[in-house]
């Protein structure tokens, strides 16, 4: 799915990976879950213009490889990583990934000869990667804890190339999408979270309130707790607070993320679909079809949100954590209003695999 972030932000994503590399201890500790919820704490990093959450990577396939941290993306489904440092050198080219036959198993990673490209930002400003669907087990997780997800489909890349054209650097835009459809890359390729088998348990996750204190710095914040896998009765119950979206199936995507809403501001009321993305690191998109005029909305803006299954949530604009902008769908080909990260500061949220629907709940 397309996502509205840019390539200087792909570049602090890449300096903060490289920050980790050098000062993190190994973290190889493992909990595969066996009935039970699964909890892993998530990385919390950068402030303002460039929040992220992201969740380490340390084996893949036979592999075990450089602990790296991919955007942990409500807005995307597939787990996306660059194929730098994975596969040997020899076998990357400037045009392509170097696959004899159908396919070529490396280390525990089988490599497939199907080609595809993932493109992001706004229609006229893509930024696109190329590579190869792939399959592999692989580990997330930290020293506090850590699963194995058995042998996946996911998107392997090359090469990753911004709007102006230029190579971004590798693993600049690894992806661990976990929204309920599939990647618009391959149909296979789906959340890895959908393979986490827990016995006795609704196949889905729980992301809790991230802590807004945590986005001052430069250098990244573990938070326990972040993300529970594996859904419970109790989860999925009217006393849980969470408000349940039915989820609509779209031969192009899956079982998409998008929830019908109304949303108010500056004295006008909207009808549209809404994303809530943890990709997109910090302006809030509203697409307003009927907008004249297009830009940030002023600070100290009041905007209501209420879903059709009646959730509500307001916020008052400011130029940094709740900055907003208004855009009008005709221009940028994107009909979706995109909640960015500060909204998963103040609420709580669930998706369910099994079941196709998406929960939302204030804090």
């Amino acid at each position: 799915m397309e996502k509205k972030y840019s390539g200087y932000l792909l570049q602090l994503i890449s300096a903060f990976c490289i920050v980790l590399l050098v000062t993190s201890c190994n973290k190889d500790k493992r909990v595969v879950p066996e009935g039970n919820p699964v909890t892993l704490p998530l990385i919390e990093y950068g402030s303002d213009q460039a929040k992220r959450i992201f969740i380490p990577i340390t084996q893949l396939g036979g592999q075990t490889i450089k602990e790296y941290y991919s955007i942990f993306d409500t807005g995307s489904a597939g787990m996306t990583i660059d194929a730098t440092d994975i596969l040997p050198a020899s076998m990357i080219t400037s045009s392509g990934i170097t696959v004899p036959g159908d396919s070529v198993l490396i280390n525990g990673i089988t490599v497939t000869s199907r080609t595809s490209t993932v493109s992001f930002g706004s229609k006229n400003a893509l930024t696109k990667e190329y590579g190869n669907l792939a399959y592999a087990s692989v580990t997330i997780g930290d020293q506090n804890g850590s699963t194995t997800i058995k042998r996946i489909p996911f998107f392997l890349y090359y090469k990753i190339i911004d709007q102006n054209g230029k190579q971004l650097p590798a693993h600049s835009s690894d992806i661990f999408g976990v929204g309920p459809g599939y990647s618009y890359a391959f149909n296979e390729v789906l959340s890895p979270l959908t393979y986490i088998s827990t016995t006795g348990l609704t196949n889905g996750f729980k992301l809790a309130i991230l802590n807004g204190s945590d986005f001052n710095t430069t250098s990244g914040v573990y938070v326990p707790g972040l993300l529970t896998i594996g859904l419970t009765q109790s989860d999925l119950s009217s006393q849980s607070g969470f408000i349940m979206h039915p989820l609509n199936f779209s031969q192009s995507g899956g079982y998409l993320p998008n929830i019908p809403a109304t949303i108010s501001y500056s004295g006008k009321s909207i009808q549209t679909q809404i994303l809530f993305d943890t990709g997109t690191p910090s302006v809030t998109i509203i697409e307003d079809q009927t907008a004249n005029s297009i830009g940030n909305l002023p600070s100290n803006t009041l905007v209501t949100l209420t879903t059709n299954e009646g959730f509500k949530y307001q916020y008052t604009t400011n130029s940094t954590s709740t900055l907003t902008a208004v855009e009008n769908p005709n221009t940028t080909g994107d009909f979706r209003t995109i909640y960015s990260i500060a909204f998963f500061i103040q609420n709580e949220y669930l998706t369910d695999y099994t079941n196709h629907q998406i929960g939302l709940k204030n804090n």
